[in-house]
């Protein structure tokens, strides 16, 4: 090892390659210790690629890529799908990060998923910056953030004109969850550094929660509790995880994490939160009666989003950097697959109709 060189001298000559051989024997290790694939629901899992502008199917059931869509446009980052799984809507953010100088998008990709075919576009008639998409089904609307219009609009799935839109605020709306019982929308105001409380029948602003001085607090993804009683977003510079309390509209806790938390969900008895630390390589699981970190899960790098499969059994995580999504066993948290995707991994969402293969792309 050359033991003879000066410290300083030695680490600068062999830092490269020692990086490089961790990063690979951490892909090595994960790849290894990965046990036999459970038994798998019958579905398809969609991917946002950011970098490749493209949008991956994977089957469920062999955890293989069968199509690539290829976009056209730059670019998409979430996806959501219908009720019935079989359309899928993308809307294309621009080639920027969120809060960052770059070109402002303004449609809406619909995709039917049987036919892996763009079927239609929604064009919110100037620069918005359309990011997540979420279907709601007590309404049968489909609410996209456009936070370039400080709001969410609510658009209609069959016909998909615009229908409306609800204010947030306050700028950079980027994220946002829905209450289960369809009463409320959460967003995550990043640059203002809070939280927007939406009436999703009033179309109306009730309240907004300050989780800190106006860029002091970068937060960015949210998820909601089943019980729909807490919210759950991170500190994007700092390792704790703001806790909030729907009842009273406050911030609840800072709870600290061992590293930088980004995306996550529950599972589905509500006991976890299943949650990114996307400058760890890791997944925290958080027991929701303590709210303390349980046990930490090594993953590809930068996972950014966590979805929960409908049968409960299984958490995908996308991770972005290594261009995969890990297949997180709930019962055993261990890492029973690692799937490959394309570059910058990041939305996801789930089709009940079973991908098979097909040769070439739109």
């Amino acid at each position: 090892m050359n033991s003879h060189l000066p410290s300083r001298k030695r680490n600068r000559v062999n830092s490269r390659p020692m990086k490089i051989l961790f990063c690979t024997g951490r892909l090595l290790a994960l790849s290894l210790a990965i046990a036999a694939p459970s038994a798998h629901a019958q579905g398809t899992l969609l991917v946002a690629n950011q970098k490749d502008h493209t949008l991956s199917f994977i089957d469920a059931a062999t955890a293989k890529e069968t199509f690539v869509l290829k976009e056209d446009r730059i670019t998409g980052h979430e996806v959501t799908t219908s009720p019935d799984g079989r359309t899928a809507y993308l809307p294309i953010y621009g080639d920027a990060g969120v809060g960052r100088a770059g070109t402002d998008g303004h449609e809406m990709l619909v995709i039917d998923i049987p036919s892996h075919k763009i079927t239609g576009v929604v064009d919110f008639g100037h620069g918005v910056r359309p990011h997540l998409p979420v279907y709601d089904t007590h309404r049968n609307v489909l609410y996209v953030s456009t936070e370039l219009d400080q709001a969410i609009t609510a658009i209609d799935p069959k016909t998909l004109k615009i229908l409306y839109k609800i204010p947030t605020g306050a700028p950079e709306s980027h994220m946002f969850a829905l209450s289960h019982d369809g009463r409320f929308a959460y967003t995550t105001n990043v640059g203002a550094s809070s939280v927007s409380v939406l009436d999703l029948d009033t179309h109306k602003t009730l309240a907004i929660i300050p989780l800190g001085d106006t860029g002091a607090v970068k937060v960015q993804r949210i998820s909601i509790s089943n019980d729909d009683k807490l919210l759950f977003t991170s500190d994007w510079d700092k390792p704790r995880l703001a806790v909030i309390d729907t009842a009273t509209r406050k911030l609840k806790t800072w709870l600290p994490l061992p590293g930088t938390g980004y995306g996550s969900a529950s599972t589905h008895d509500g006991r976890y939160l299943i949650l990114c630390l996307s400058k760890s390589s890791k997944v925290a699981i958080i027991d929701l009666q303590t709210l303390a970190v349980v046990q930490t899960i090594g993953v590809p790098a930068q996972p950014q989003e966590v979805l929960i499969r409908p049968d409960g059994l299984v958490a995908y995580v996308s991770c972005n950097q290594d261009h995969k999504v890990a297949a997180i066993d709930i019962k055993t948290w261990k890492v029973q697959a690692l799937i490959d995707a394309g570059n910058l991994a990041d939305g996801l969402a789930w089709s009940n109709i079973s991908s098979t293969s097909a040769a070439g792309g739109h």
